[in-house]
């Protein structure tokens, strides 16, 4: 799964190297080294032709699904055919611009958190799905999930599973609003980036606590020292 990740960049930064210069705004989130669930975060879209990076909340419920459905902030790939997604997989498509994301190893009590990035440390374009339209009782009902998928290879090591990822050019072709849903599958099974396109490092514990942040807790940890 993805539970945090890391923003810490502009969203005109991430619109300017996705070669987005004509993009619209309507975002003022300010960059994150450390995105908990629950906050409104850059997203980019295309909307009625228009290229699109607005603020979206992280965390979805379809309103239809309230006391049904828990809220949830992430989408299993091999799930998005079915009711629950199909929708927003054919209308919902966006793209969450990031520099990483986390996940821990360990026991409870005693968990690691690890920073994953690009080996290349090129931004990463996450797949996800939105509902931009307005929310009535909950926040999640206007929300975005990551979409994620089974990890191989060494990323194993760290979580079963992991957020999605294209390159640009592709993750341009999943935001066309001409690709079928289908088609939008198929891109991303066919897309996605292999685990040997990333590498990860130890993080302080720090970054457990949803509300910190700062580019200390981004560097790598050295194996005998101490988290903090």
């Amino acid at each position: 799964m993805c539970g945090r990740f890391d923003q810490s960049q502009t969203a005109r930064y991430y619109a300017s190297v996705f070669g987005w210069a004509d993009a619209l705004y309507d975002s003022e989130s300010e960059p994150a080294f450390n995105v908990p669930p629950g906050t409104y975060r850059p997203v980019m879209h295309v909307q009625d032709g228009e290229r699109r990076v607005d603020d979206v909340y992280w965390s979805y419920q379809a309103r239809w699904a309230k006391d049904k459905v828990p809220v949830t902030i992430n989408a299993r790939m091999d799930k998005l055919a079915n009711r629950y997604w199909r929708g927003l997989l054919k209308s919902g498509r966006a793209i969450v611009p990031a520099e990483g994301w986390y996940e821990w190893t360990g026991e409870k009590g005693h968990k690691q958190p690890w920073h994953i990035h690009r080996k290349d440390r090129a931004p990463l374009y996450m797949l996800a799905l939105a509902n931009f339209g307005g929310f009535t009782e909950n926040r999640a009902e206007a929300g975005f999930v990551l979409v994620t998928d089974d990890a191989t290879g060494g990323m194993l090591d760290i979580h079963d599973r992991r957020p999605v990822v294209l390159e640009a050019r592709d993750a341009e072709l999943w935001l066309d609003p001409s690709l079928t849903p289908d088609a939008a599958l198929e891109l991303a099974r066919r897309s996605a980036l292999p685990p040997d396109a990333f590498e990860w490092h130890k993080v302080s514990t720090r970054v457990n606590r949803a509300g910190s942040g700062g580019p200390e807790i981004v560097q790598p940890l050295e194996d005998d020292a101490e988290a903090q």
